[in-house]
């Protein structure tokens, strides 16, 4: 664990893509959203979970601060502003509630990596084929003020947001199956074992 890496756990959405609420969604009997929060904890020094929904407050372990939205679901973007107004870090992991293949030996091969990166660089983080994986990746601080500058003037998507920046470092040979997130029942399927 280091003082120098926060978290944020986002947990906001509303399933409805799913049917039922994902985040308590359980694999080998523990929920989703309680699975991301240890293994965010077994990386890093303070680790908020971001949600709008008070019902999601009870799979959220003790060690892990519940940071409220303020007002309704507004997408991933409002949640990782609000989360990273609440933490004080170099770096900061966000991750979304509903990664059923994530591990902490994963993600702790990516931390020892963040020594090596850029001081250019504002994040550092896997990409897939449709552009970079921004909820399951680190974020230097001194994004967050550019981050804010780009929502006060009406951009809504983190994803877009990164498409076209210089400065964002890629995590190499990261499996799909890492950064796949089960939005879908036929998701939740994929990801059970022996699928």
């Amino acid at each position: 664990m280091t003082n120098t890496l926060a978290a944020i756990v986002l947990a906001g959405g509303r399933s409805s893509r799913m049917g039922r609420d994902k985040a308590a969604i359980a694999l080998d009997g523990v929920p989703l959203l309680t699975r991301t929060c240890r293994v965010a904890r077994e990386l890093a020094s303070d680790v908020v979970v971001v949600t709008s929904q008070p019902k999601r407050d009870r799979l959220v372990p003790p060690e892990c601060r519940i940071v409220r939205e303020p007002e309704a679901f507004q997408g991933p973007l409002a949640g990782v502003l609000c989360g990273a107004a609440a933490i004080a870090s170099r770096w900061t992991l966000v991750l979304a509630c509903d990664l059923p293949n994530l591990h902490a030996a994963t993600l702790q091969s990516w931390v020892v990596q963040l020594s090596e990166v850029s001081d250019d660089a504002i994040a550092v983080l896997p990409s897939g084929v449709k552009g970079w994986e921004p909820l399951c990746g680190f974020y230097r601080d001194r994004c967050w003020p550019r981050l804010q500058e780009y929502w006060n003037a009406g951009g809504r998507s983190l994803q877009r947001w990164l498409r076209d920046r210089e400065d964002i470092t890629e995590i190499p040979n990261v499996p799909p199956e890492v950064v796949f997130n089960c939005n879908t029942p036929a998701d939740l399927e994929r990801s059970r074992p022996g699928n």
